[in-house]
């Protein structure tokens, strides 16, 4: 489980209602029907409308993939792996490679070492992995698009919904209290807006956006690691050339395990 996002999402309601409680307004103003069906509803009406079926589909995943932790391998031990990988194409040859991509499980880097070992040019094995990571990136920005028009509506529609709380209690003007109440009560709608909006919704997207730049980073990662495997790198340079991808205190730590004993590994 991802952690951040469940911790993310209780401080947010900690906060807002703790806010409510320190400014006197009772937790009851928020149980409030019409303001729940103005915003809710309506920000899914409005994100229907906006995204073809196709898309929308994938909602219950994007889901998934905000309160899941991202399983992917680790950079250093990726870049461990492919100064072996260096270290035994060098000594024995690229089809020595073989039993080692049987191992893999992970099927962008073994399509990629698949290719390869199969005699491609590097040109081209760039061209076919970084397209594959294109595309998921195309599918990764549509996902987080859906949330980040969710944010942009639920706000908008949080005032529709405070103007028709005001319609509401204007047309009745004998009751002085009975119209403080209907005032106080139109403008949920615009509390309601701007919390799924600028605490859930905008967020969310954030989030996704962040995993997948995450992602999309460690397979290009992979693809320099492939090509550098091809060419016939040595393990040190390889590692040095990976590490650009890393931190710096992920950096030194590549360069204190030193290529000589990566190599015996393999």
């Amino acid at each position: 489980m991802d952690l951040s996002s469940v911790v993310g999402i209780v401080l947010a309601f900690v906060s807002l209602l703790t806010g409510m409680v320190l400014k006197g307004v009772g937790l009851g103003a928020l149980a409030n029907p019409a303001a729940i069906l103005i915003i809710i509803f309506g920000t899914i009406s409005a994100v229907v409308i906006a995204f073809p079926m196709k898309e929308l589909k994938r909602v219950p995943k994007l889901f998934k993939v905000l309160f899941k932790e991202t399983k992917l391998a680790n950079d250093i031990d990726i870049i461990k792996m492919f100064s072996q990988w260096a270290d035994l194409a060098r000594r024995e040859g690229l089809l020595a490679l073989e039993s080692k991509a049987a191992e893999i499980e992970d099927p962008f880097l073994k399509n990629g070492l698949t290719l390869a070992i199969d005699g491609q040019n590097a040109d081209y094995i760039r061209d076919v992995l970084s397209e594959e990571v294109e595309a998921m990136e195309d599918r990764h920005t549509s996902g987080a698009l859906i949330f980040t028009q969710a944010g942009t509506y639920a706000p908008t529609l949080g005032v529709l919904g405070a103007v028709i709380g005001l319609i509401a209690a204007l047309t009745d003007l004998s009751d002085i209290d009975k119209l403080g109440h209907a005032i106080s009560a139109a403008f949920v709608a615009t509390l309601l807006g701007i919390f799924t909006g600028y605490v859930l919704w905008h967020p969310f997207a954030n989030k996704l956006k962040r995993k997948s730049a995450v992602e999309a980073k460690q397979k290009r990662m992979m693809i320099e690691g492939i090509l550098s495997v091809l060419e016939g790198e040595a393990p040190r340079v390889i590692e040095q050339k990976l590490a650009s991808y890393l931190s710096l205190e992920e950096r030194k730590q590549i360069m204190e395990s030193g290529a000589g004993g990566l190599g015996k590994e393999a």
